[in-house]
Parts: structure tokens; sequence; C-alpha cells
């Protein structure tokens, strides 16, 4: 790292020219180093008043991401919405009522995926083609016409398709939102705004289960073709907005485009901050460079390449933890409420709660985060989350009585608390601060389809378990999802390596010299040494 005396050079007063390829190596290393300087020295409250426009962006790109996790809680909810299942259920003499069987439900929940994993994959493609504004307006578009299928459908099997169709919109918001986010803003402003991101999903899930309890006791075709109709809010409200919104500066580095990059930067600071953007995009240069000595590619494939598997391997198995750690059982609870003998007015209103707390815990993990750091967080999340979820497994063997129902669901909402505070939100900041800048949304879109084929299996796996039509568990699910999530408690032990406080070349740099995970942490980088002596461990 760079001494003390370094930090005295006022970068507003340097004479370094501009660095392009015409400009010589030390020009240019002296801009990118000044620009990483001023990354580390920066503090939270400065970077916000030098940032103001990019943080503004970030919120509202960001956004997109409510009508994802708004729909999760939604259909999810529908199960177990008495006009909703008289319309497309079948019935169950057991309980005297239409039920959506399992495969349907089955279907309907991965449906959404399966579109999500198409839409993921084409993003990672089309953004690094057009860039991320074209891709994300374009997709609002399409998520604007595809709405009106699940509004009109008259059957579970048009309901698929109009879930399905959705999904690859949803996709594309859910793989754009956490790459933007990480390349628009300073180092200190990168986890609170990559983990942003998930408050949007909780907001569209709180919004869902506020939506959804409004209108459970109502009967008739609009207690569910309302909450469908309120999807259509955010694409109206967000493509105007967003048509002015600014590229990422990455992205016109990575295409060559550094006039634009430039011009780009500028758009996201303020006044103050414009007299360092020769240096910031100086810096991104560096960045890339360095990236293209290592591996030159920018394909899928280059994602299973060299360093950067390890790369794809933390990205993907650190999005994979979320459903198996037990979302797919509490993330959506209203189901569970009901199923674990809940009345279904307590049920909803116990959702809406449990979701409030989700979006609180979000808020306090940018708190915590700062503290502890990120797999810390993860870690400990995993192992609380595990503890929980096999603590509901005993309470449903042990009783069957109203006090161990209401006890399970109380448990279920401490999970809700624990998972936003921890797992949900930190992830956000591990995949965008893991991958290159070069594979970052390639990486991104990886994870998250590793997250949707991991989703696909826990939706397919928890109704066969919790549905009184199937396995009938109740919460005895707790124990399959508490003995997953100790699994991945171990994986991210050995794997999971300490990303706070390094910008993207340091990071480079690190994977580069095959820095074990337990020791990010305790590692010192200079980019702009050669060699070992970049790396070194505190003393």
């Amino acid at each position: 790292m760079t001494s003390k005396s370094d930090n005295d050079i006022d970068p507003a007063s340097t004479e370094v020219e501009y660095a392009s390829p015409e400009a010589g190596p030390k020009d240019a290393s002296s801009l990118a180093r000044l620009a990483a300087q001023q990354e580390h020295h920066l503090s939270f409250l400065e970077a916000v008043r030098r940032y103001p426009k990019a943080v503004l962006w970030s919120v509202l790109l960001s956004s997109s991401i409510i009508m994802e996790g708004y729909d999760i809680v939604l259909i999810q909810s529908f199960f177990a919405q008495p006009s909703f299942r008289d319309k497309y259920g079948e019935y169950d003499p057991g309980t005297d009522s239409h039920q959506i069987t399992a495969p349907w439900q089955n279907g309907l929940s991965n449906a959404v995926s399966i579109g999500t994993i198409i839409g993921a994959f084409a993003n990672g493609y089309f953004v690094h083609k057009f860039g991320y504004r074209k891709v994300l307006l374009t997709s609002l578009v399409f998520i604007s016409a595809f709405i009106f299928i699940s509004f009109f459908s008259p059957s579970l099997p048009v309901l698929l398709v109009g879930q399905f169709l959705c999904g690859i919109p949803w996709g594309m918001f859910a793989t754009m939102a956490p790459a933007y986010a990480s390349e628009v803003c300073p180092l200190a402003l990168r986890g609170y705004l990559t983990v942003y991101v998930n408050l949007c999903w909780a907001f569209g899930q709180l919004i869902s289960a506020g939506v959804q309890s409004g209108f459970s006791g109502r009967s008739g075709q609009w207690s569910y073709r309302i909450p469908f109709a309120i999807q259509w809010a955010w694409p109206v409200l967000l493509f105007p907005i967003l048509w002015f919104a600014p590229e990422s500066p990455w992205h016109y580095v990575r295409a060559g485009k550094y006039e634009k990059a430039e011009a780009s930067v500028d758009r996201l600071g303020s006044a103050m901050q414009r007299a360092h953007t020769k240096e910031t995009v100086a810096m991104m240069i560096h960045t890339n460079e360095i990236e293209k000595s290592i591996d030159d590619g920018t394909s899928y494939l280059d994602c299973f390449r060299g360093i950067d598997l390890r790369r794809t391997e933390i990205a993907c198995m650190a999005f994979a933890a979320q459903p198996f750690c037990g979302s797919a059982m509490g993330g959506t609870p209203t189901y569970f409420f009901l199923q674990a003998g809940l009345p279904e007015s307590i049920s909803f209103r116990m959702s809406v709660g449990g979701l409030g707390i989700a979006s609180v815990g979000t808020i306090l993990a940018w708190f915590l985060m700062r503290l502890y750091g990120r797999r810390t967080l993860y870690l400990w999340g995993l192992g609380l989350l595990a503890a929980i979820l096999c603590t509901v497994g005993f309470c449903s063997v042990g009783s069957d009585s109203t006090g161990s129902n209401y006890a399970q669901a109380g448990l279920m909402i401490a999970w809700l608390g624990v998972y936003y505070t921890t797992v949900g939100p930190i992830c956000y900041a591990v995949i965008t601060e893991v991958s290159s800048t070069r594979l970052r949304n390639k990486s991104v879109c990886l994870s998250r389809i590793a997250y949707y084929i991991a989703q696909i299996v826990c939706n397919s796996i928890n109704p066969e378990m919790l549905n009184p039509t199937a396995g009938n568990w109740r919460g005895k699910t707790g124990f399959f999802w508490g003995g997953s999530s100790a699994v991945f408690f171990l994986w991210t032990f050995f794997r999971l390596p300490e990303t706070r406080g390094k910008t993207f070349e340091e990071l480079d740099i690190l994977f580069a010299n095959g820095v074990g995970a337990r020791r990010f942490a305790d590692c010192e980088v200079d980019a702009y040494v050669e060699g070992a002596d970049a790396v070194r461990n505190h003393e």
C-alpha cells in the first residue's frame, strides 16, 4: 500500500495529462495511482458529496428489482388465497377446499425461474455489446407487454406462460442492477449501493405482502387480478426517468471509448469531482489492462478459465446458498404460516410484519458490513439460519399445539430478520466484488443463473415436503433446509474471501497470486508494484 506521505499529493495540482494509449506509462500510472489513493481515503459522507448523481442513478436503476421481489411473493401467496385457489385449483377432500396442487405450484414457481435464467444469460451478452442503458429500457418495454398475459390469464397454463415471459426481463433487471451499482460508484459507496439491490427486493416483497393482505379477505377475480395489475406501476414510472440515465464508464473503458468514459464520470460526479475525472478513468484503464494481461477474453467460457474459474465459483456458490438456506420456505412465509396451522388472516398479517423486519434488516446490514466485513456476516448468518431452521423442526416434532404453531411462525420471522441482515444483502456485494471488471456482467449473470437453478431445485422440493396433498411435513421441513444451510456454512468458511476495502485492481492481484480465502483480509496490495512485492501480509 502507499505510504502516508503519498496522501499529501494534491491531485488537483498535478500537471499529468490524461492517460490514453498514446500517453506514457509513467503518466498513466501516476494518474491511476492518484485515483487509487483517493478511493482508499474517501469517507462515506465525502463520497456521497462527490458522487451524488452516481448514488441517485444507481438507486433508480436498482428499483427495477422491486418488480421481481413483488412477483415472487405474489405468486407464492396466491397459493394461500381462497379466490385464487377457487379459480385455478382442484378440490381436495382432505382439506375440504380447493388447492393448487404441488406439480402446479412447482410449475408456476419454476416458470419464472426458467425465464429469469434466459434473461440473465441474454443480459450478459447484450449489456457487453450495447451497454446497460439500452438493454434496461428495452427490458422495461417487454415487461409492460408480458404483464398483460398474467393479468388476463383464464387458466393455469396461460398463467404459466405469462410468468415465464415476465421472468425474462426480470432476469435482466436482477443481473444488471448490482453490476451497474458496483461500476458507477467509488469504493466507499460500493458495498452500500450493491446491498441496496437487496433492499429493493425486500421492498418488492413487502409491497406484495401488503397488497395480498389487503385483498385476502375479498372474493372474486379482482382479488388476484388487481395485484397483477399493480406491476405496471414500475415500468411506467421508471422508463421516462431512466431514459436519461448515464452509461457505466467501465462499459466505455472496456470498449476503448475513453472520452465517453470521461463524459460518463463527469455526469456521475459533482462539480468538485470533475477535476479528478482523468485520474478516475486512468485507474479504470489500469485495472482493465491488468485483467487483459491475465486473460484477454470476455466470453462466458472465459469465466471458467484460469483464475476466473475460482472467481466464478465463489460468485455462483454465494448466490446458490440463498435458496438452499431456507428461502423457499421462509422467503415467502404466508404459505408456510398457513401450513403451520395459523388462520389465513393472521398468516397474511404476519407475512407483512416479517417482510417489514426484512427491510429493516437490510438497512442494518449496511452498518454491520462496515464493522465486520462481508465474509464474517455471510458465514455467521448461515450458521444462525441453520440453527433457527432446525429449531423450527424440533418445535414441529415436539408438539402440534397452537403455541407450537405460533412458535414456529415466530422463528420464521426471526429467520427473515437474520437472512435479510446477512446472507440476503451481503451476497450482492460479494458477487460484484469477486468478479473481474472485464467479466463482471457475465460473472454476475452466471451467479444469478446458479441462483435460479438452485431456486428451481428448492421450489421443486419444498412443495413436496410442505404441501398437504404431498408430504405434509409442516415445520419438520426446517430440518432439511437447516442441514443444507450447514453445508454452505462449511463452504463459506473455506472458500469465501473478504473483499471489504479492496479496489478492483487490488482484488485482481490477490486472485492472480492465488491468495487463500482466509488470508485476503490480512493482505496489503500495491497495484503499482511489479512481481511478488505487490502483495504482503500485515505485520
